[in-house]
């Protein structure tokens, strides 16, 4: 069954002016005890998620990062996947990604093993990553050529699952729909898709979701979207709150209640190689998204076993 794309929000809907705001009384810290610890339950089964949108500047790798973060901090074992040449996940979770280091692109070519690959992150235990070097931007031309280019990322993952059992495998995509991407949506069983709440938030899925459809009826039956993400949210302004409702309407199931407010700890965090939870864990963008993990893991745990 295809998935609906959602229809552009209409113009008029966001054109009211906001209503003012008094700034000096807005922290990004939240008061009282924080903890970046909770026990979570396991999924029956490995759960790969794709965390693409084509649009680029949603949140994904912060969301890939925070999400596969707070899991491993709640006692599960957790895999993330940088299938993006910059390497932004692999800078956030204090692996080394430099010129050199063995990574994303040699488990797609075959050459080494992802369990040979992988890195452990200081962030929490049980996390793990495959970092991703700027020798990944060559892999759609040095691909392009091999057997089942698009199916490479689900081999090396399938014989890595099978030994080492993960939890979460997450994998973090480029802002684009190129071959990189399509190994991801063919490797993965849902995906997970941040939606900024701003204007134009909406048009930027619907190609996206064409392109699942296509992958879907083609080269993986299992593909499905399982979780949208609210990130950006200002809850200031009116606009975020009509975009928020706009996607929930069109994806009420999939949508997790915890939205991801706009934060500086957030932005932040990557620059000391460290995620926001351990980063500042009072702060409001922390706490997002130890909320947002607990909301998915216990989702994960309702799933039925294959």
């Amino acid at each position: 069954m295809s998935i609906n794309a959602p229809v552009a929000a209409r113009r008029a809907a966001f054109d009211e002016p906001d209503e003012p705001v008094d700034d000096a009384g807005v922290s990004d810290d939240l008061s009282g005890e924080v903890s970046r610890e909770t026990a979570l339950p396991r999924p029956p089964r490995t759960r790969t998620m794709v965390i693409a949108n084509q649009k680029g500047g949603v949140g994904k790798t912060t969301t890939a990062v925070n999400l596969a973060t707070a899991l491993a901090l709640g006692g599960l074992k957790v895999l993330v996947i940088d299938l993006d040449p910059q390497g932004n996940a692999s800078t956030a979770l204090g692996v080394d990604h430099s010129e050199g280091v063995q990574g994303t692109y040699e488990a797609l070519s075959g050459e080494v093993s992802i369990a040979e690959l992988v890195q452990r992150s200081t962030e929490a235990p049980g996390l793990w990553v495959l970092p991703a070097t700027i020798d990944l931007a060559g892999a759609e031309i040095g691909l392009v050529n091999v057997p089942s280019r698009e199916s490479r990322l689900l081999h090396a993952l399938r014989d890595f699952s099978e030994l080492h059992h993960p939890d979460y495998v997450f994998i973090d995509c480029p802002p684009s729909l190129g071959l990189l991407t399509l190994n991801a949506l063919v490797a993965a069983d849902e995906i997970l898709i941040p939606i900024q709440c701003e204007y134009y938030a909406l048009e930027g899925v619907t190609q996206l979701l064409r392109t699942i459809n296509l992958v879907k009826g083609s080269m993986n039956e299992r593909l499905y979207l399982s979780t949208v993400l609210l990130t950006m949210f200002d809850s200031r302004t009116r606009l975020a709150s009509q975009v928020a409702s706009e996607v929930r309407r069109h994806f009420p199931k999939e949508t997790l209640p915890t939205t991801i407010p706009r934060s500086v700890r957030v932005s932040e965090a990557p620059s000391y190689g460290q995620s926001v939870i351990n980063y500042h864990a009072a702060s409001a963008g922390a706490q997002a998204y130890l909320a947002a993990a607990t909301e998915l893991a216990h989702r994960g745990a309702d799933l039925k076993e294959k």
